[in-house]
């Protein structure tokens, strides 16, 4: 048999690695997770609505998800599970607070951790999912 006939087989991309769309998908995913963690925040708390506070809550955190973004490189494997996922979440969450410290904003212990826990199923969380789904595809 020729060379000819044989189809050439499908660049492997490594896990993680992906074109235009999946960089915009996990931007978009990132971002609506944290500003959904905001509004679920304020509303379990009763604040009010108004659009200031929301955005007084919410830039810390955006702030340091987008830290944590420049500090892996994200773009460039913007799906990976580790080390972009976890970076992005620990700095969401320690940028976040550290910037809510600086800016006068409220820090309490259990804020910390509700935060923790809830940024790292969302930011960690999606990214997992994405993993499973590549790996039962790959099957």
């Amino acid at each position: 048999m020729s060379s000819a006939s044989v189809p050439p087989r499908p660049a492997r991309t490594p896990v993680g690695r992906a074109g235009s769309g999946a960089l915009a998908l996990a931007i978009v995913l990132d971002v609506a997770l944290v500003v959904l963690f905001v509004a679920i925040g304020r509303q379990s708390h009763d604040e009010d609505s108004a659009i200031v506070g929301f955005l007084t809550t919410l830039w810390p955190f955006l702030a340091g998800a987008a830290i944590g973004w420049v500090v892996t490189l994200a773009w460039r494997a913007p799906l990976r599970l580790a080390p972009q996922g976890v970076v992005i979440w620990a700095a969401a969450v320690v940028g976040g607070m550290l910037l809510r410290i600086l800016s006068g904003q409220g820090v309490q212990w259990s804020f910390v951790i509700v935060t923790a826990v809830v940024l790292g199923v969302f930011l960690v969380g999606w990214r997992a999912v994405a993993l499973l789904v590549r790996r039962i595809r790959r099957r």
